[in-house]
Parts: structure tokens; C-alpha cells; sequence
């Protein structure tokens, strides 16, 4: 265990590294710390496996369903070759079949716990579902044939697979093995017939005699077979292709479905013609003709019920001339035909019956009908057929997914609360049946602790899911576009959109879950903040915040934008809306016209009429970016909200702003490079042919406490003070530059005399307003200082070069804001007491301290100026920064400060009581820093390398390179087993974790290539091991990387076999007993076996174990995990030696017993007779 400790960091002492910090990866910096005074680090390598849960969400592009009547168990494959088992609500399972081909076919050994999946590789595949984690036992690879049905009869153990030539063959699954007994096409048809039949499209057994089998061949013939005497009964004859065949449970008639949209109804005793053609979507013309040719119906399923008519249910079949129509599902029932439309294409569907006998009464209740992008299931035992309220997690892609976060470990009372106001969404009109699929237990696990997962999506909803003990279910749903107008047709569409589609798009998420604040950023460059209530309210008006932030290039290049960025602040007790504060002084005022560039327009409009806002999360502000001078604002890169502080701030390409929502204010509006001190130990790389700006001091942003929606400082604007105007600062930028102008080129002075021009002229239009700003200014007291942007200060000499020729490869190459980190710490290295801080990253790789200084709790918190300074880089990294945190000095992770919730619409006696009961600014705050001696570790983490850097001396104590190769896309730092680690996500695939504060890694696998985009947008890490990604659009897929969860997941996930007696066979009756009148039963055995029919070929197929039999088992014992795969190997034999002993015993037994009875016998039998009697 590695141990170290961080005195006399600021004396710049070099200390000894220990053994290992040697052999670790991550680098001890001169100055590291002694073994004296150690904190331990207790993670290992051994606390850490990584390994996949559960996938949640609908299969993506799903292709095949079965159903176990018996164990209600739900089987769908996928185009990719997953496989997805549902049972009762929060019982799921996950399969892959390696080959990734697609599961064209699925059948159930109906309650024998097994199911056989046939792909389009032509492979056949029998899955264990008796352990928890299925298994394929046997495989079996077709190699001269197509396979492209299977049926397997109930209680049967031989699976008839038919081909693409026609032909059916039999395996035995129980070893797998082919049946040398073939049903060749030539012999199934006429002899006279002169092309081939096609492929087998349908097999079945005679419901009432399982030595007749009912072959539908593709081109519309078919054939009833008689298995004993291996020749063709019938032959029924049709114009029109088969695409699926359904018997009646009498098993004397059978209803096809064909390509023109008609059914056909035979009698098995008169194939000549069909008893019934029917066409259920075709109009039916008066005189008598055939009806029009409708779309196929792709399959159709005939049930049987005692006290009424049967049931006949078909997919497909409508009218050509319903051009759009969507996909429909048509149950007929007597004369009654009801057509139900479905949302998405369907794929396929199965009628739920009371019985899985084929020879009984079928008596069904229910259809489960797959789409492209659901699952539906209709309840047909009620008028109307409602649907079934679906309790599994399929509307994760209800829209698009566009990011998610994932909390483990969260207050207590959160997912109740969620829960309660969630409930009230809910749609009504649902079956009030319980849920038909209700196989499976639950985990008898006894990981408890609540975890939410967040997920944005494209229309601009989010949804909050309840995801504690490898469950999910949906708790809530935010719709952010009723804040916004709409529009009612694309013609309508405002030209200020800087997206094509889904202008709500949530683009990133900050959540507090302890005081439930909610912050969100949009696709179209806005942010809203959401304050969580269980109180119905009506906003009048939407509180509004607009801000102007322009790119480096531009804020020189265009001083004009300083007059417009003047400060305007109402008046104290003016209206809450900054919308009605000071008209003529709003800056939204902008130009949209057609001849001249837009200005100063949000991209979306804000809604106008009152807003009735439910319980739940209600909007408490928007802040909305805008255009400048034509250019479109950029898309917000990173968010961060704190309950604490009141504070929320945001970043992009052109700079960062900072908001304080409780006086709805901005405070600090500022380009990246002005975050900068003058003294910066780094010397920044110049992203352009021109040279490097001078960065500025420091800032010190406030406001009156006042609504407004106006910028507070325009990041062009030079230092301000009472007796500056606009008209001043104007004249003065005017004159510098004409002062400057001889430097350079005529062109490019001829450009400032023509932005003079401009400048001077909207000077012109509004001298008023300036002086009025300025005014009110001087009234407030309002100090800001700031060096003016672009000037060096010592000398006054404007250093930017004026080439327009470079401003494109500046705009690709800006530096932006990627990250934020809320915190108390040490501003600066002379600081010995905590305060707020900001923590900014940027994509450059610098992690720049900004101080905070917050007015006393209260009421003077909401009129009191909030002060913002930037303290300068803390430190560099390479590559962009991902994440950032605070450890103390015993390497306790610091989370920010918060205020645990409080309901914001309740009386204000009831709001003070739970402020100041909830108020909490330092949940763990660290002891102040004495000198000499720092009392926090800062960890940094890049897409590069992580560095652990003391505060407040500001030393790196540690770094570790992760990556040379590729580049980190997520990283958090994690609580793990009662500490801290570093986790991180690489390009690569690679998932690492490295420990804290030293990095030594602890885990390094190559776990999955970034083969999506939207995997590394989705990727995230939590607490306690756990982790996610969106595997596909529809799908989540949780992982953990705890070796305590991998060990424990056998009992955490749920169980899909559970014991459960046959329901027993129908009953033959008296008379049909007597006269042969009912089911007929088959030796199969004696047919199929190897003694009559003899063996298959070789060529036809090859048998593969698979690795949950024991041959795979042996195969798959000898990795990494060999002695212990090999322990349960020998266990398992021993068990089963043990089991086979037990047998002979027992058969040795009897066999005894039996002997000395027949002995006694013979003894009883002779005792008196003498020996020639005998």
C-alpha cells in the first residue's frame, strides 16, 4: 500500500518517492511529499473488474419474437444478433450470439427452460435459460443450405428446419445432431410440376395428428406430409404466393395468408379448391368480379374459442390506394372487423392463448404486436382492444437521446418525489388487466442504494428514470419546449435558427440532486434554470436573460458593440420581468432586416402568454444567446449550476458568462484569453499567424440585484468608471486606433475609418441612452476594472495584427470553455482561508482559478452586488480538460457546496424556516491552510493526462500521461469502496481508473472501440463503480467496474426460469377414445432415430459445443480466470460423478431387492418338493 504525505510543498522540497511511485506510470514532481505523515491509499487493483449488467431500452431494429405460454417469458432477436428476454416488470435479460448475423426465427422449448434462435448465417442455436445468464449449449452451422423456417412441435425434442431449396430437415435437440430423415421438395410436390416450389416459407403438425405435417412452399402450394408413410397426402394448389399458414385447433381446416391481400380457408379432404377466399381490406365490387389486389398479408393467426366465434388476426393486407397510411393490425372477430393502426411498421406479432396445447381451445386474451420501435400488446377480452400499460423502459428513444448523466447513490427522498409528480403524466385509457408478460423473478441482490439516470433528448424533453438495483423505470418527463413559441409550419420557421432540425435539443445537463436545482443547455444556444416544486403554478411571464457574446476576433474588430453593451439598470422595485424594465433600454431591440446583418436576436422566441407550469420542475429563468452583427451564437460547450451560491455559468468557443439566477443578473460576460493575469507563468502558443494578446487583471463584476436581461460588461468595452460615457470610451477607442493607423496598410486603415464611421453614427442614434447608463452607473458605485481588450497596458500599443486574412482559422481554433468545477478553496497561493471559487478549463488544456465573493445569506444576498476576479492559471495540461475536483488533506473528495431543497411556493414564513434549516454552503469543507502547508490536492484530468496539484501552493505533485495514442472522451472522479479514483474513457476503447491522489492505475481494458459518436456523447461514469453508455439509439447498456458488484451479480440480476407444472392435456372424451376421434400421437424417437432413419450427412452441418455445455466450459477454462473456471469445472463433474453414483446405487439397490424377492420366491416354490420333483 502506497503512502505519502504533502508537507513542505511550498519550501519546494524534493523528497524521496516510495518503492512503488517508482514502478507506477504516474510521476512524483520534485517537490513530492515524504512517507512522514502518510495518507493511505486503500484501492487496489484487486477492487476493480470490469464487466457488462444490463441493457435497458427497446431492441434496436428488432427482427423475430417467441413467447413461452407457460413461463410467460418474451424472446425478441435483433437484426445484430442480440436476443432481449422480457418476463414481469424489471425482469430482463441480455444475449449476443457471436456471429452478429440476424435472429430470422425464434422458438421456445415451451417450460423446458430453453429456446432455439436460427440466424440468417444459416446457424441454429439451442440457449440455456435455466442460469441466470443464458448460454448457447449446442450450434449447429448449415453449410449447403439456407435455412428459412423452423418449427418445433410442443413437447417435442426434433426441430424441422426447412431451406431456401425446399427441403426440410430434422435435428434432435437434445444432442443437437442431424436426423438422417429428409423431406426432399421433389417428393413433396407433383411430379408433374416443372419449376421449383420455392422456399419452405411455413412448417406445422397437424393439430389432432402429429404424423401429418403441413408444408407451405413460397410459389402458393401446399402440402400436407405423412411422416410414417413419407409421402404426400394433399396437395392444395394456389394462384398467389404463401406467406404464412395458421390451422384450426380441430385440425381439419387451415387459413393461408397470400400476396394479393386475400385468405384463403381449406378443408384438408378437399384440396382441389379452398373452401373460403376472402379479401378483409379489398372492395368488394357489386358485380361479382374479383376484388382489387391488395398488399400482402404477411402473416395471419387463426384461435379458437369455446363460447364464441373464433378469432382471426392478420398483419398487412390494405388497400394500394391507402398511400400513407400507416401499418395496421386487423382483429375479425364473428362480423365484427376492427383495423388498429400502429405508430411504426410492424414486425411482427403473436396471439397469447390460455393454452399451449394446439389441439385445445384456444381461448385467447391478448396479441403482442413488435414494431420497428416498440412494443405493443392489445387486450382482446375488452370492447375496444385497449392496449396494456407497458411497464418495461421502451421510450428511452421516444426522441432521440442527445445526452445523459447518471447518479449513483442520491438522496433518499429524491426518487419519491420524483415519482409522486410523475405519476400525474401518466395517459389513461389503458387495459385494466395486469400485464400478460409476467415470467421471472427479481434479484434477491442487496445493492439498495437509489440511482437516477438523466437523459436529453432532441425534441427537448428530459427524463428522469429510476435505476437503482439494475432496474429502470421512467419517474418523470421535463417537456423545455413549452418555454418557447412554436412554429405551426416550416413556412413559419424563424430565420434566426442556427439548427435545421430540433431547435430544442438538450445539448448538455447540471443537476444538484440535494437541492434539485436543474440547469440545462439547448442545441440553439440557450440555457434554462428549473427549480424543482410540488406546488401547481401560472407564470405570467417568463423571466428572460439575454447575452451578447462575441468571439476574440470580433470584440476588436468591432468596437461599435461597446456603446451597445452599456450596463441599463432598472430602477430598485421596478417589475420582476426584465422584459417590462426600462423599454427603450432593452438590448433585444436588434435588426432583423433584410438589408443588414441581425443583431442582437435570440434564435428562439420566448413564449409571451402565461405559462402553467405543473408540479415538477418550473422555469425560473432562460438565457438566451444572440446574434451579433450577422454571426450566430455559438453552441454552449459547458454548464455548471450551484444552489449554494445562486451562481450558473456557461461556456463556448467565444468566452464564458456568469448568471446569478436569484437576482437574475449577469455578472461577468467575458471572452477566454481576458481570464488570463498579466503575470501568466504560461506562455500561451499563438492559434493564428497573428501575435498573442495581452491578457487582462483582474475583473470584479456586480450588479443592484435588480431583473434585467442586459449584459452587464461588454467584453470589448475598456475600464469604466462614473464619469466615462459611451460616447467617451468611443472617442477614445477612435482615437487609438487612427493614432495606430500608420502601421499598417491603407486597406486595412482605410477599414477603421469605416468602422469609425459606423461607430460614430450609432453613437449619433443613441447619445441619450449611454448617458442615462452612465448616470446610473455612477448612482450604484459599481466598480469595475478591467484593461481594455487588445491594448497592452504598459506601453498602450495595440499588439493584434489586423489581417482579416486570418479571422477563419481563428474561428476553427479558439480556445473554449470545456469544463467547470464549483468549490471552496485558495484563490491564490498567499491565501490561508477558504472561499467560493470557479474552476474553468478549457480546451487548451488551462484550469483557470476565478474567486468569488458572495453578499452575507438572505436578504442581503438578493441586493447585494456578487464580485467575480479571475486569479489566473492554476495549472496546464495537455489536451482539452475533462474533469475537475477537490480533495483534503486526508484525500476526502470535497464536493460543492449546496442548499438542500426547499419548496419555493409555499408561504414565506414555511420558505424561511426551510432555508435557513436547509441552508448548507460547506458540506465538507477542510481546514484552513496554515503556512507552509497545503491542505488540499486539486485533480485535474485532460483528454491527455491527469495531474494532482497542491493548494494553495499551487504545485503539481502528481502526474500520470493516460493516453499517447488516442484521447480521453470521459472522465469523472468516482467514489469507490469508501474513496476516490479517477475514471476515465479513452477513444481507444480503453476504460482506466486510477487512484487518488497518487495516480497509480488500478485498471486498464480494452473494453470498446469508439465505433459511434453517440457513445461518446452518452458515456458516463458514477459512483460505486457503475457506468453507461447508449449501445445503440434505443438501448442503454450499464456496466459496472466494481469487482464486489461482479461478484455479486449472479444474485443482483433477475431470473428468467422458474419451476412450473405443464397444464395438463385436453381431455379426449369418453367417445373419442372410443372411435379414435381425437389427437393422435407420434413416435418420433422411433422415426427419427438414428436406427431407422439412419445418419445425416457430414457435409450438411457441423455441430459446434457451445460454451455453456461442458466441452465449452473446458475450452473457455483456460484464460485468465482459468484455475477458477476449472475449480467449478471439477466441481460440476464431481457433482454430476457424484449424481451418477447416486443412480447406480439406488438402481444396485433394487436390483438386489428384486433379486432376494425372486430368490425367496423360488424358495417358497421348491421348499417342499423333493430334488426329482424339481
Amino acid at each position: 500500500m502506497k503512502k505519502f504525505n504533502i508537507r513542505k510543498v511550498l519550501d519546494g522540497l524534493t523528497a524521496a518517492s516510495s518503492s512503488s511511485s517508482s514502478s507506477s506510470s504516474a510521476t512524483a514532481q520534485p517537490g513530492a511529499p515524504r512517507e512522514s505523515d502518510a495518507v493511505q491509499e486503500t484501492l487496489q487493483s484487486e477492487h476493480f473488474q470490469l464487466c457488462k449488467t444490463v441493457r435497458h431500452g427497446f431492441p434496436y431494429q428488432p427482427s423475430s419474437m417467441a413467447f413461452d405460454p407457460v413461463q410467460k417469458i418474451l424472446a425478441i432477436g435483433t437484426q445484430a444478433g442480440a436476443l432481449r428476454l422480457f418476463g414481469r416488470a424489471g425482469v430482463e435479460c441480455y444475449c449476443q450470439h457471436e456471429s452478429g448475423a440476424a435472429v430470422i426465427q425464434l422458438q421456445f422449448l415451451i417450460n423446458e427452460g430453453a429456446l432455439v434462435s436460427a440466424l440468417a448465417d444459416d446457424s441454429v442455436h439451442l440457449w440455456n435459460l435455466r442460469q441466470k445468464i443464458p448460454a448457447i449449449l449446442h450450434s449447429l452451422k448449415f453449410s449447403r443450405e439456407r435455412i428459412t423456417y423452423c418449427h418445433l412441435p410442443f413437447q417435442s425434442k426434433w426441430l424441422y428446419i426447412g431451406t431456401e431449396r425446399g427441403n426440410i430437415h430434422i435435428v434432435n435437440v437434445e444432442s443437437f445432431t442431424l436426423s438422417g430423415y429428409v423431406i426432399m421438395w421433389n417428393k413433396a410436390i407433383e411430379l408433374s410440376t416443372k419449376t421449383h416450389p420455392g422456399p419452405v416459407v411455413h412448417i406445422s403438425d397437424n393439430p389432432m395428428d402429429e404424423g401429418k405435417l403441413l408444408i407451405g412452399f413460397e410459389c402458393g402450394v401446399v402440402v400436407l406430409w405423412d411422416l410414417k408413410c413419407k409421402k404426400a397426402d394433399y396437395r392444395y394448389n394456389y394462384d398467389e404466393a404463401i406467406h404464412s399458414v395458421a390451422w384450426h385447433h380441430e385440425g381439419k381446416q387451415f387459413v393461408c395468408s397470400h400476396s394479393d391481400g386475400t385468405l384463403t380457408t381449406w378443408n384438408i379432404r378437399a384440396p382441389a379448391k379452398p373452401a373460403q377466399i376472402i379479401t378483409p381490406h379489398g372492395k368488394q365490387p357489386k358485380d361479382g368480379k374479383k376484388p382489387e389486389p391488395c398488399k400482402p398479408i404477411l402473416k395471419v393467426e387463426y384461435k379458437t374459442t369455446r363460447a364464441g366465434d373464433p378469432f382471426i388476426v392478420l398483419s398487412g393486407g390494405l388497400s394500394y390506394d391507402t398511400v400513407g397510411r400507416r401499418a395496421c393490425l386487423t382483429v375479425m372477430h364473428g362480423k365484427s372487423t376492427a383495423v388498429l393502426e400502429m405508430d411504426y411498421p410492424i414486425v411482427d406479432f403473436l396471439t397469447l392463448c390460455e393454452t399451449p396445447y394446439p389441439n385445445d381451445y384456444q381461448e385467447p386474451y391478448a396479441v403482442v404486436v413488435l414494431l420497428e420501435k416498440d412494443l405493443v400488446v392489445i387486450d382482446l377480452g375488452q370492447i375496444g382492444y385497449p392496449i396494456f400499460e407497458n411497464p418495461y423502459p421502451l421510450c428511452i428513444h421516444e426522441s432521440p437521446v442527445t445526452c445523459c448523466e447518471y447518479f449513483a447513490d442520491c438522496p433518499a427522498e429524491l426518487i419519491p418525489a420524483l415519482y409522486s409528480v410523475g405519476s400525474r403524466q401518466k395517459r389513461q385509457g389503458y387495459s385494466k388487466k395486469e400485464w400478460p408478460i409476467s415470467g421471472g423473478n427479481w434479484g434477491q441482490g442487496t445493492q439498495s442504494y437509489p440511482e437516477i439516470i438523466m437523459t436529453g433528448h432532441a425534441d427537448g424533453s428530459v427524463k428522469f428514470w429510476d435505476a437503482s438495483a439494475l432496474m429502470l423505470q421512467m419517474l418523470y418527463k421535463l417537456k423545455t419546449a413549452k418555454v418557447f413559441e412554436r412554429a405551426r409550419s416550416k413556412d413559419e420557421k424563424p430565420s434566426t435558427d442556427i439548427v435545421d432540425e430540433d431547435p430544442f435539443a438538450i445539448q448538455a445537463l447540471s443537476w444538484c440532486p440535494e437541492s434539485r436545482m436543474l440547469c440545462i443547455a439547448g442545441v440553439s444556444a440557450h440555457v434554462i434554470v428549473y427549480r424543482f416544486s410540488k406546488q401547481e403554478i401560472t407564470t405570467e411571464e417568463v423571466q428572460l436573460l439575454e447575452v451578447r457574446m462575441q468571439s476574440d476576433f470580433n470584440d476588436v474588430d468591432s468596437p461599435e458593440a461597446a456603446g451597445e453593451h452599456t450596463p441599463t439598470m432598472p430602477t430598485p422595485g421596478a417589475s420582476s420581468s426584465p422584459q417590462e424594465s426600462e423599454p427603450p433600454l432593452q438590448p433585444t431591440t436588434g435588426c432583423n432586416s433584410t438589408d443588414g446583418p441581425r443583431d442582437n436576436i435570440p434564435c428562439l422566441q420566448v413564449r409571451s402568454s402565461p405559462l402553467k407550469q405543473s408540479p415538477g420542475y418550473q422555469v425560473k429563468l432562460v438565457i438566451q444567446l444572440v446574434w451579433v452583427s450577422g454571426e450566430p451564437p455559438q453552441q454552449i460547450t459547458s454548464l455548471a449550476i450551484n444552489s449554494s451560491y445562486g451562481l450558473v455559468v456557461f461556456g463556448n468557443s467565444n468566452g464564458l458568462a456568469v448568471v446569478d439566477y436569484l437576482q437574475k443578473t449577469l455578472l461577468l460576460n467575458i471572452g477566454t484569453s481576458e481570464l488570463y493575469s498579466p503575470s501568466e507563468p504560461y506562455q500561451r502558443q499563438p492559434r493564428s499567424p497573428r501575435k498573442a494578446r495581452q491578457p487582462s487583471g483582474a475583473l470584479c463584476e456586480a450588479n443592484d440585484g435588480s431583473n434585467t436581461s442586459d449584459d452587464r460588461k461588454s467584453p470589448t468595452s475598456g475600464p469604466t468608471s462614473p464619469c466615462n460615457s459611451d460616447d467617451e470610451r468611443k472617442q477614445k477607442f477612435i482615437d487609438k486606433v487612427k493614432l495606430k493607423s500608420r502601421r499598417f496598410s491603407k486597406t486595412v486603415a482605410s477599414d477603421f475609418a469605416k468602422m469609425s464611421r459606423k461607430i460614430s453614427s450609432s453613437g449619433d442614434q443613441k447619445p441619450e441612452q449611454g448617458k442615462v447608463a452612465a448616470r446610473r452607473i455612477q448612482k450604484r458605485g459599481i466598480h469595475k476594472t478591467k484593461s481594455p481588450r487588445g491594448f497592452n497596458g504598459k506601453d498602450n500599443s495595440f499588439t493584434r495584427s489586423r489581417s482579416s486574412s486570418v479571422t477563419s482559422i481563428d474561428r476553427e481554433s479558439r480556445e473554449a470553455i470545456s469544463s467547470f468545477h464549483f468549490c471552496e478553496s485558495f484563490p491564490r497561493k498567499t491565501d490561508s482561508l477558504l472561499s467560493p471559487c470557479l474552476l474553468v478549463g478549457t480546451t487548451q488544456g488551462f484550469v483557470i482559478m476565478v474567486a468569488l465573493s458572495l453578499p452575507p445569506a438572505g436578504d442581503q444576498r438578493l441586493q447585494q452586488p456578487v464580485c467575480i476576479s479571475s486569479c489566473g492559471t492554476l495549472m496546464r495540461l495537455k489536451g482539452g480538460i475533462l474533469t475537475m475536483a477537490l480533495l483534503d488533506s486526508t484525500g476526502t473528495l470535497l464536493p460543492p457546496s449546496y442548499e438542500l431543497w426547499y419548496d419555493p411556493n409555499t408561504s414565506d414564513e414555511e420558505k424561511e424556516k426551510e432555508r435557513e434549516k436547509s441552508r448548507r454552503r460547506r458540506p465538507a469543507s477542510s481546514p484552513s491552510s496554515q503556512e507552509g502547508q497545503d491542505s488540499q490536492f486539486a485533480v485535474l484530468c485532460s483528454e491527455k493526462q491527469a495531474k494532482v496539484v497542491a493548494v494553495p501552493s499551487q504545485t503539481c505533485l502528481y502526474k500520470h500521461s493516460i493516453t499517447e495514442t488516442s484521447f480521453v472522451l470521459r472522465a469523472d472522479v468516482v467514489q469507490m469502496a469508501g474513496t476516490n479514483c479517477v475514471a476515465c474513457f479513452c477513444a481507444n476503447g480503453h476504460i482506466m481508473t486510477l487512484s487518488l491522489p497518487s495516480l497509480r492505475p488500478l485498471l486498464d481494458v480494452n473494453y470498446l472501440p469508439l465505433t459511434d459518436m453517440r457513445i461518446a456523447r452518452t458515456f458516463c461514469f458514477s459512483n460505486l463503480g457503475q457506468a453507461l453508455y447508449l449501445t445503440s439509439p434505443t438501448e442503454i447498456q450499464r456496466i459496472t467496474y466494481s469487482q464486489e458488484t461482479c461478484d455479486n451479480l449472479q444474485e443482483i440480476i433477475s431470473e428468467l426460469f422458474t419451476p412450473v407444472e405443464t397444464p395438463e392435456a385436453p381431455n379426449r372424451g369418453f367417445f373419442k377414445g372410443l372411435f379414435g376421434g381425437g389427437a393422435q400421437s407420434l413416435d418420433r424417437e422411433d422415426l427419427f432415430g438414428e436406427t431407422t432413419a439412419g445418419k445425416a450427412s457430414r457435409s450438411l452441418a457441423q455441430h459446434i459445443p457451445g460454451p455453456g455445455s461442458m466441452e465449452g466450459m473446458k475450452g473457455a477454462a483456460s484464460g485468465v480466470v482459468g484455475d477458477l473456471a476449472r475449480a467449478r469445472i471439477a466441481l460440476d463433474e464431481r457433482g454430476q460423478k457424484l449424481g451418477e453414483l447416486e443412480e447406480r446405487t439406488a438402481a444396485m439397490m433394487a436390483s438386489a431387492e428384486s433379486f432376494s424377492k425372486h430368490a425367496h420366491d423360488m424358495m417358497l416354490k421348491y421348499k417342499d418338493k423333493k430334488w426329482y420333483q424339481l
